[in-house]
């Protein structure tokens, strides 16, 4: 059996079983869904050890850039459920938990393409049946501690969900000169 993953294999899910969304939240969705798409392609015919491998300075790869967007979007989501306390206290974090953090980055042993592919499958589905289903998407939570945030800021679930789709936006850009520096290929151009 190949460990190469095909074009047809990257689709996450029968749009049929997608929710339904109209207006704001059908074009939010729409856009979400265009550059996790974009993301998903620059994996197209790679094997698991060709999409951990670094091709740039950085320390990315594409299975990495794959697992931490999926983690982003997952912590975010439920960040508009249960507010703060999904994040923790970035300011109490330890070398440990950075150490950790920076895992989501690189593909580990025993990682494959499939793996990361179906586990960020599955966030969007929860996402996206979320932006369905959320009775309100101005409705606020207050910001973790961190460093990088206003101490009393808040962000509406339309504010979350606009970061989501900048930080897939954004890495689908990393993604795509990874593969670009890994075999010549291009996602977007």
């Amino acid at each position: 059996m190949s460990d190469i993953v095909t074009v047809n294999e990257l689709a996450t899910h029968d749009p049929a079983d997608a929710p339904t969304a109209t207006g704001e939240r059908a074009d939010l969705l729409e856009v979400l869904a265009k550059h996790r798409d974009f993301l998903r392609f620059t994996t197209r015919d790679l094997t698991d050890e060709q999409v951990g491998r670094r091709t740039t300075a950085s320390q990315l790869c594409l299975g990495g850039l794959i697992k931490h967007v999926a983690a982003v979007e997952r912590t975010w989501v439920q960040f508009i459920l249960d507010g703060p306390s999904s994040m923790g206290d970035f300011t109490t974090m330890t070398e440990a938990d950075w150490s950790r953090r920076a895992d989501e980055f690189r593909m580990l042993p025993g990682e494959t393409l499939a793996g990361v592919l179906a586990d960020y499958a599955g966030v969007a589905r929860r996402t996206d049946e979320l932006v369905v289903t959320l009775p309100d998407l101005d409705a606020t939570q207050p910001l973790p501690k961190a460093p990088w945030f206003e101490s009393s800021a808040r962000w509406s679930a339309r504010r979350v969900l606009m970061h989501i789709i900048a930080e897939t936006a954004q890495h689908a850009g990393h993604a795509d000169i990874i593969r670009e520096s890994l075999d010549g290929a291009k996602t977007m151009g």
